[in-house]
């Protein structure tokens, strides 16, 4: 595979990156952001939008920038350097990334792309798992509509997101592969309960309910019954995104380390005097550069024309970027020693954003046994 990048993509990092310094370079700032009423900074997320990083993976026939998923890499790397809050998973990778195979209102594209409406996905269901076929919440038409009804946890800035698209069954048994659609949905209908709470790592996310909520067809996005693939193409791409993001905190939480240990005093010198803290930190620089790699396979293989080999292709860079971020994540924290699960402190924040990571859409465990029933890693040239 060609690595190499254009000369588009280093242009792109240097922007985002200094979008990135300046909005959080600060770790202060990340706190106050936080406590925003949406869980992030609005002007952030503006700035975004200015820069062009919300069109990016839009066609230019929809008034996007035709960005491919190298692109998206770079910036979600960049967004793991500096923990940022902002809803461009749940917005711009998934919930865009379903309305513009869609046929969405074109409107509404570009309204997204503005920064003016944020989405979320509201698709995981408590007995599922990581199963993304097993969905019980239903849609029975009646009339000229859709009777939703159901309940959706851990939705993705869920509380505060200005449109839901929602999973449901319109035909079919719980766990049937067949049988799932898509419904464009305003969290202000009659119905519709959310609960949001801060999540592990200081993102947000929601529980949502839908009791006998009633929407128009026109809230159905693509063929009914036949929901399922483009779920699974969004979750592989939001998957690609997530191993960039891990690239980049675990990069920035290495360097913390080496940081840490450079100025730390014990027996009169400092601790990255101690051979084996430098076998240490050096195996954190290793894991990087691995995840770094299985971050690029995912970019790769994210646009594979076969859904199997795709899938079980992430599978693999999840697996792997998870296990990896956890041995980083770890060693980190053992080499601050108590200061590093602080709250004053960024090493711990870091921590669990890898720890959250590993477990969005499927932790190690789940990848690993996808890999195994697919017969291992897909044979492409």
């Amino acid at each position: 595979m060609d690595f190499d990048l254009t000369d588009a993509p280093p242009l792109l990092a240097d922007r985002v990156n200094r979008l990135v310094a300046d909005t959080y370079g600060d770790w202060e700032k990340r706190k106050t952001y936080a406590r925003e009423p949406r869980g992030y900074a609005g002007q952030t997320w503006r700035a975004m939008a200015d820069l062009g990083l919300l069109a990016l993976p839009l066609p230019s026939e929809q008034g996007g920038f035709d960005g491919t998923p190298i692109e998206t890499m770079i910036v979600a790397e960049a967004f793991g350097r500096g923990l940022v809050l902002e809803p461009f998973l749940p917005t711009i990778i998934l919930g865009l990334g379903i309305l513009r195979r869609t046929a969405g209102d074109s409107a509404l594209l570009a309204e997204v792309a503005a920064g003016d409406v944020t989405l979320a996905f509201a698709h995981q269901e408590r007995q599922a798992r990581h199963d993304l076929h097993d969905v019980a919440t239903t849609a029975m038409r009646e009339g000229d509509g859709f009777i939703l009804n159901g309940a959706k946890g851990v939705v993705l800035h869920g509380d505060s997101a200005d449109r839901l698209i929602v999973s449901a069954r319109t035909s079919g048994a719980r766990r049937d592969r067949d049988g799932l659609s898509l419904f464009l949905l305003d969290p202000a209908t009659p119905g519709v309960t959310r609960r949001g709470y801060p999540t592990q790592d200081g993102t947000r996310a929601a529980e949502v309910v839908l009791d006998h909520v009633r929407v128009p067809a026109a809230a159905l996005l693509g063929e009914p019954d036949a929901a399922l693939p483009l779920i699974e193409r969004v979750t592989d791409e939001a998957i690609a995104a997530l191993c960039a993001e891990a690239v980049g905190v675990m990069e920035t939480l290495r360097d913390l380390t080496v940081e840490y240990l450079k100025q730390r005093q014990q027996f009169g010198q400092p601790l990255a005097g101690f051979q084996a803290l430098q076998h240490r930190a050096a195996d954190m620089l290793v894991a990087t550069e691995q995840a770094r790699s299985m971050a690029y396979y995912a970019a790769m293989m994210v646009t594979h024309p076969d859904a199997g080999t795709r899938r079980t292709a992430l599978s693999a860079a999840k697996a792997l970027v998870g296990r990896l971020a956890d041995s980083v994540g770890k060693e980190a924290i053992q080499l601050h020693g108590g200061i590093g699960v602080t709250e004053e402190y960024k090493a711990g924040h870091y921590f669990k954003r890898l720890t959250v990571i590993a477990g969005l859409f499927g932790d190690v465990d789940h990848h690993l046994r996808q890999v195994v029933a697919a017969g291992g890693l897909p044979d492409v040239a």
